[in-house]
């Protein structure tokens, strides 16, 4: 089992000036990406007090880390494409879970 996690940072548009206009943004996103890959678990995980600037975290699980990759890099394709806000940074790791958890 293979487990991809990533670290999306984002630059939120210019006219976004308050705590609760970047909010709405990030829902949006969040929103948006749920609804097209029901298999991924995304949420804000940085830079809470800032306007202009956001943290998202997703990650994903697959039997394979190509495949594991491949979805990462189509959701954050789509999530650059959502054209809400620019994706400035990103982070990506893959992690390897072998079969012998839970053995005693």
């Amino acid at each position: 089992m293979f487990v991809g996690v990533c670290r999306l940072v984002l630059a939120l548009p210019p006219g976004t000036s308050s705590l609760k206009a970047k909010r709405a943004v990030v829902r949006r996103v969040v929103r948006k990406v749920r609804a097209r890959f029901e298999n991924v678990a995304i949420a804000e995980v940085g830079d809470m007090d800032v306007h202009r600037r956001s943290v998202l975290g997703l990650a994903v699980v697959s039997n394979d880390a190509r495949h594991a990759n491949a979805m990462i890099d189509t959701i954050v394709s789509f999530a650059s494409g959502a054209n809400e806000a620019q994706i400035v940074d990103r982070a990506m790791e893959i992690t390897p879970f072998g079969d012998h958890l839970g053995e005693g």
